[in-house]
């Protein structure tokens, strides 16, 4: 772990290099002032030696005022060196997530995944600065100061030092339980992260149910818990920083004893005492410093086990190797004895399922809820793979074709539309994001939305708001469908697309998804049966597999469960025997 830490120093070596020099240079001017104090002492005042006096005083004097640039340096760009590695983590995570696959998002709450993002690097930042910086004018300063004390007395120099050896081995034994507590502290504060992203995206569902207590109880039980893990923290920190205060209390005590009885036995002049007092009192702020490094560290290496945690998560869904460019994409589908299931031991979805979808074709796929429909349309892309059989594109395992050029030829619209926060164009941009504003108009116009847009203030510069809450269902979906219109891919995929639609909007906008549809393989997921009339087949799925097929006319004339469904919609009810068979996806 250690190792990967460093590494992020690399690109940043030159001005990491100069911060420890400089810190360097510091800690040596710092060690000159008792030298000094004891010169002074015992032979400039002694000898009247007002000359040399004033002559060292001056170059100490000028040391002090270059020390101010360097106090500037180290504070300012010690920390830009901590932001800098933080940055790169922070790209480095967040280009890692974008690699893994839809499982590791299922699994993962979003609250916790943005704390490592934010609140674990922030941790890390601070260690990143100060850990490198303190622990070496720490033992600059410490071994320093050692040989310069040996060369005046080493017997009161090993008493002295010896309690600092008591306090380099009372902070080894108090690191683990550190180590726990900042663990645990990271976790829930993760925790109340997640919860809070939670909350404050549901709000609107908490209010309807007028859950406002409810949402409040919740936050309170993980606030608490958050609460606790920071009180068992400082317990440790108060624990280990009291510990080391005493051992540099009496470090510094007996320095003032037993040098004055050195001096009452003739074995060190005064000029010799007040030397040592003044590196006492220079290395306790070292040792005070490696103190507080300890403890920075627990925390700081804490959050970078959580860095760690991720990016040691490897993608399972990648590109194979020899990998090849999906291209020229004609469309043809076919799906050949595929089995899956989401969860390695758990049930399978799809059983050695096969279809084949010819160039140009729509398809249509309804049936009861679990059966499959809205998987397929996720195995096609790769958002997951199959657990056994192959789909084929064009001929071509899509574990053979590089992801980006298998997505890009594939446009997908589902029923959950996501809006990211921004403006109307930027969402419909998404599609194509280096489409002209020409382009955006004329998807938006293809999906019946133009006018809408046009209606508002700022028209396509109009702010959707937080997950596009300032438009309604009908509006986002639209959105999402012009989004493909831009695209314009050779395969399409339509979950539920026309679902949030009222009959008006979806009679407007359903001529145009036909009209994208024409030349295009596309495959349709829906419950309403009317926007899948004029599809070329209809698949009919149960659990046991594909139950009928054909086109809307003759699988009312088979009079089967597509018929009866059908005519139960249009009538206005749905017998009990059809309302078990069929549900919204």
């Amino acid at each position: 772990m250690i190792r990967n830490f460093v590494r992020y120093y690399k690109p940043h070596l030159f001005l990491f290099t100069m911060d420890l020099v400089i810190a360097f240079l510091m800690a040596g001017v710092d060690l000159i002032f008792p030298m000094f104090s004891r010169s002074v002492i015992n032979d400039l005042v002694p000898n009247k030696d007002m000359h040399h006096m004033l002559l060292y005083s001056s170059i100490i004097i000028v040391l002090y005022v270059l020390k101010i640039g360097g106090n500037y340096f180290v504070g300012y760009y010690g920390h830009v060196v901590g932001s800098r590695i933080e940055f790169d983590m922070r790209r480095d995570l967040f280009k890692h997530l974008q690699t893994l696959e839809f499982s590791f998002f299922d699994n993962n709450k979003t609250g916790q995944l943005m704390n490592r993002l934010t609140g674990d690097l922030n941790e890390v930042t601070e260690l990143a600065h100060h850990g490198p910086e303190d622990l070496f004018i720490s033992l600059v300063m410490l071994v320093g100061s050692f040989i310069i004390l040996v060369q005046i007395n080493l017997g009161l120099t090993l008493i002295i030092f010896s309690f600092v050896l008591l306090t380099i081995f009372f902070s080894i034994r108090m690191r683990k339980s550190m180590m726990k507590t900042f663990r645990s502290v990271r976790q829930k504060t993760a925790d109340i992260n997640a919860q809070l992203e939670s909350s404050i995206s549901g709000i609107r569902l908490s209010k309807s149910f007028a859950n406002e207590a409810f949402e409040i109880e919740k936050f309170h039980k993980t606030n608490y818990a958050h609460l606790n893990s920071r009180q068992d923290a400082f317990k440790a920190i108060g624990m280990y920083t009291s510990g080391n205060e005493f051992f540099l209390n009496m470090m510094s005590l007996s320095s003032m004893v037993v040098g004055g009885i050195f001096v009452f036995k003739g074995w060190i002049n005064y000029g010799d005492l007040v030397a040592f007092l003044l590196y006492i009192a220079f290395f306790t702020k070292p040792i005070r410093a490696l103190i507080q490094l300890t403890q920075q560290m627990q925390s700081g290496m804490a959050g970078f086990e959580r860095f760690t945690e991720i990016m040691n998560v490897s993608p399972t869904i990648t590109d194979g190797e020899g990998a090849v460019e999906l291209k020229s994409v004609k469309g043809k589908i076919d799906l050949q004895n595929v089995t899956f299931r989401y969860e390695e031991n758990g049930e399978n979805v799809l059983s050695n399922f096969s279809l084949s979808i010819e160039v140009g074709k729509t398809i249509a796929l309804v049936g009861p809820s679990g059966v499959g429909k809205t998987t397929i349309s996720m195995l096609i892309p790769r958002f997951y793979d199959v657990s056994d059989g192959q789909i084929l594109i064009d001929g071509e395992n899509v574990k053979n074709i590089t992801l980006k050029s298998l997505r890009a030829n594939i446009g997908v619209v589902q029923q959950d539309v996501f809006m990211f926060y921004g403006t109307i164009k930027d969402n419909i941009s998404y599609g194509k994001p280096d489409a002209s504003f020409e382009e955006i108009v004329e998807a938006a116009k293809k999906a019946n939305i133009h006018d809408f847009i046009m209606s508002l203030d700022e028209d396509y510069d109009a702010m959707v708001g937080e997950r596009g809450v300032k438009l309604s269902g009908g509006q986002k979906q639209r959105i999402a469908i012009a989004r493909v219109f831009l695209k314009n891919p050779p395969i399409l995929v339509l979950d539920e697309a026309t679902s949030a639609l009222d009959n008006e909007n979806e009679l407007a906008i359903q001529n145009s998804i036909e009209d994208l549809a024409k030349n295009r393989t596309t495959i349709i997921i829906a419950h309403r049966l009317s926007t899948i009339k004029n599809a070329d087949e209809i698949l009919v799925m149960t659990e046991k597999g594909i139950a009928e097929r054909g086109n809307h006319e003759n699988l009312l004339r088979a009079d089967g469960l597509y018929a009866r469904l059908y005519k139960a919609q249009f009538k206005g009810y749905i017998p009990d025997e059809i309302a078990n068979a069929f549900t919204n996806d």
